[in-house]
């Protein structure tokens, strides 16, 4: 169990503001009640495959800071210099291996519970043939040599098809369809290929098609502050959106180990909210003090997805859309860090 004093993430916790990335993270990081009685409850360690995405350091931090008596394992390539040492900084293990080569995965630690956050999105124009490996190959072999394991394994929400936002979004009933671009078909293939072993082996998981995160330093909201203080058009195709605070995400991802099933099941993980694009950048705009370019006009059909499932079992997030909109602003307001690297949610071609 945490200790007396381990901070956790309640709306009694909400800052007015981050002061740097150190803050951020600390609070990006924080575990919440039900996530300590979940892991407290889960027998075995955890291991996180793929850890060094821009969601794996925040995952892996918090759930060593939910149980601290486990082992967390963060498993990954590694490229970006200081990935380790900032784990290991947190109490995580760390291991560096490539999830294409069979033997090196054969090598790992058998680990009750497995986080699989590994993937391809952008930039494969010209190497298809590798997003095509990261989306279906490294899953087939982490799926049958962890098939003793449980596994939460991310997905997305590009598996599903387009709809109408005033109808309630798609729900997990609805079969994952081959959309446009490689990207969307490349991700059907990966959650086959999990149910595959699933079933084959009698593995519990989940899969996860979860929404556009949002952290200060990228995603939906980050992306339309930007537009607003710089006078740039805001594209309102896409006029509606589902975003989920990523602090809230981890937890929810972290306690989906005590609700697999088998064969694995989807799942879709985000926030209740239809969230109209126009009234965010009205509201940055308010924030700003400048008038919101709009581009065109709503559609009647967006990559929208309900998540009342998942509300159900978990609940709704802690951090709502007020305060998000609140501290983007701020950290785009004051020029702090961002990774540069657009969710691309108004793209409407499929083509990443």
């Amino acid at each position: 169990m945490t200790s007396p004093t381990t901070p956790l993430l309640t709306r009694d916790s909400l800052p007015e503001a981050f002061r740097n990335v150190e803050h951020l993270e600390d609070f990006m990081s924080l575990p919440t009640a039900e996530t300590v009685a979940d892991l407290a409850a889960l027998d075995g360690d955890i291991m996180i495959l793929g850890v060094a995405g821009k969601m794996g350091f925040s995952l892996a931090r918090m759930i060593k800071r939910a149980a601290p008596d486990k082992r967390v394992i963060g498993v990954s390539r590694f490229s970006e210099e200081g990935g380790e040492e900032r784990l290991r900084s947190h109490g995580v293990e760390t291991i560096v291996c490539d999830l294409l080569d069979r033997d090196a995965v054969a090598a790992l630690p058998r680990i009750r519970n497995i986080i699989y956050m590994a993937g391809l999105k952008f930039d494969y124009r010209g190497r298809e043939d590798f997003l095509w490996a990261m989306n279906t190959l490294a899953p087939a072999i982490v799926a049958d040599t962890f098939r003793d394991s449980r596994i939460v394994a991310l997905s997305t929400i590009h598996v599903y098809p387009w709809s109408d936002p005033r109808r309630g979004g798609v729900t997990e009933a609805t079969p994952p369809l081959a959309r446009p671009g490689e990207y969307a078909n490349s991700v059907v293939g990966r959650e086959r290929t999990f149910q595959y072993f699933s079933g084959l082996h009698d593995t519990p998981g989940r899969l996860v098609r979860f929404v556009y995160a949002i952290d200060m330093r990228y995603g939906v909201l980050q992306e339309i502050a930007n537009w607003v203080r710089s006078g740039s058009v805001v594209p309102l195709a896409t006029g509606n959106v589902n975003i989920q605070w990523q602090g809230d995400a981890i937890n929810h991802f972290a306690r989906l180990l005590r609700h697999v099933e088998t064969p694995a099941t989807p799942i879709n993980i985000g926030g209740p909210e239809c969230i109209s694009v126009r009234h965010v950048a009205t509201r940055f705009g308010e924030l700003f003090g400048v008038e919101p370019v709009f581009e065109g006009s709503e559609s009647d059909n967006a990559l929208f997805v309900n998540c009342d499932a998942a509300a159900d079992m978990l609940g709704n997030p802690v951090v709502t859309l007020e305060p998000m909109l609140r501290w983007v602003a701020d950290w785009v307001g004051s020029g702090k860090p961002a990774y540069g690297k657009p969710s691309k949610f108004e793209v409407r071609n499929g083509i990443f």
